[in-house]
């Protein structure tokens, strides 16, 4: 959708019953350059919007005698980006007001002027044209801090797809790879943008403590509790939610947040009383969700109801391309929080950058950065203004051992000795292991079964 185009390109649709004012209406954007199309009833809403792509569209409320709200939510999910103006009864304002409520731009009286809603019509097209430059903003900020990375072309080609939509998102990647800045990025690219974008820590608070934060509480639910609490969900309300680590939550508020994935349904600890809230959920974590729900501590249902798309995040190590951008990214982040005047590193700092493994991923690379930039002298970073473990030249989760050519061993012997190793300096801890090794627990597992490895 054009959305920056000039009138001559600008897509409208008006559908309005009475034939008459639809024909003066639009005859009057036709002067004014736009590019028109007529329906008056909502059979033809439903065919022309599933076909084309609107800029605007300009829509009766009284199609079929009765008010066309389902019309507003259908419009609104077929052309998110679109801009809805609203023609209703002056006695029926309340209609109007649900309308914008679900996305609407503006409303009018039906009998409005033609010039009056081609005035209307013009606000709406700067509207979209403000839009769009904030989305290139946007767009252009998410892609300076993920770089030009192969390994990222799939992530941001999908977050373009999902940001506009209300699709529930499953953020996956190691700690560290900028998963919120991901949830961040989906938030802003959507229609929800000027609303609330929350981000909850799931693992950050104990489960009755979390449960309140998320739902809210009345007076007297527990020791405490001496005011009611709106919960995070109500502050959210027309915005996004992102649940980072969401793999640590328990069962019983897994079994509260379906309810608001199914129906848009909370009730606050110790309440009887349910309400509805509108909010966008995203979900984050760097566990495997999959094996989670076959060791049964998360739960299947609500597994599908968040992973409908997908994000993985690849750690730091798999897109090294990237860490060019990265890095001048960070710098001129420091420069302006340190006022510093930094401008590049010498070879040998920037050898130390490109040898460094970043087992904290995008996160430790902003921290390198943030030591570098206060520590440098002048505009260059030098290898002494690089943290200790950095000029160390980090250390490698296992080194493999030196082999002549006639001694090699098979490559299942490789994996196995490997694996131990990974396990001995891991002390057993087969998270840690799957993760450095880049491979799913459950893949871990059943390699140790093979190899005859303990896998208690």
């Amino acid at each position: 959708m054009r959305n920056n185009a000039p009138p001559e390109h600008a897509h409208v649709l008006i559908a309005s019953r009475d034939t008459v004012h639809a024909r003066a209406v639009g005859n009057f954007l036709e002067v004014e350059g736009y590019r028109v199309e007529r329906c008056h009833d909502a059979r033809g809403v439903l065919r022309l919007v599933s076909r084309s792509a609107f800029d605007i569209v300009v829509l009766d409320l009284e199609l079929d005698d009765e008010s066309d709200l389902d019309l507003v939510t259908y419009v609104r999910r077929q052309t998110p980006e679109a801009q809805l103006i609203l023609l209703v009864d002056v006695a029926k304002i309340e209609r109007a007001l649900a309308g914008i409520r679900r996305g609407a731009f503006f409303y009018l009286p039906r009998t409005s002027a033609p010039s009056d809603v081609a005035l209307v019509v013009g606000k709406a097209r700067r509207n979209l044209q403000t839009q769009s430059a904030m989305q290139d903003y946007e767009q252009n900020l998410f892609q300076e801090f993920v770089g030009d990375s192969k390994a990222m072309k799939r992530v941001i080609e999908v977050i373009s797809k999902v940001a506009p939509t209300d699709s529930t998102v499953l953020i996956l990647g190691e700690s560290g790879t900028g998963k919120e800045i991901i949830a961040n990025a989906i938030h802003r690219l959507s229609r929800r943008r000027e609303m609330p974008f929350i981000a909850v820590n799931c693992a950050a608070l104990p489960d009755q403590l979390l449960e309140s934060e998320m739902f809210g509480h009345v007076k007297g639910a527990f020791t405490g509790a001496e005011t009611d609490k709106r919960g995070l969900f109500v502050e959210a309300d027309g915005g996004t939610i992102l649940l980072d680590e969401v793999g640590e939550m328990s069962l019983a508020t897994q079994a509260k947040l379906l309810r608001v994935l199914q129906n848009g349904e909370i009730r606050p600890v110790g309440s009887t009383a349910s309400s509805h809230v509108d909010v966008r959920i995203l979900a984050a974590t760097n566990r495997n969700l999959e094996d989670a729900v076959a060791e049964r501590s998360f739960r299947e249902d609500l597994y599908f109801r968040l992973n409908v798309i997908q994000v993985r995040v690849p750690p730091l190590r798999e897109r090294m391309d990237a860490l060019p951008q990265l890095v001048g990214h960070f710098v001129s982040q420091m420069n302006r929080r340190f006022d510093k005047r930094v401008k590049g590193f010498d070879e040998q700092a920037q050898a130390y950058l490109r040898n460094y493994s970043y087992p904290g991923n995008v996160r430790e690379l902003e921290s390198i950065i943030a030591h570098a930039v206060i520590m440098a002298d002048g505009e260059t970073i030098r290898a002494r203004d690089l943290p200790d473990h950095v000029r160390a030249g980090g250390s490698a989760p296992f080194a493999l051992p030196h082999y002549e050519i006639d001694t090699l061993p098979t490559l299942k012997e490789m994996e196995e000795r490997l694996i131990g190793q990974a396990l001995e300096k891991l002390e057993g801890n087969q998270t840690e292991v799957a993760n450095a090794l880049g491979i799913s627990r459950s893949t871990l597992w059943r390699k140790m079964k093979e190899y005859g490895i303990n896998t208690d």
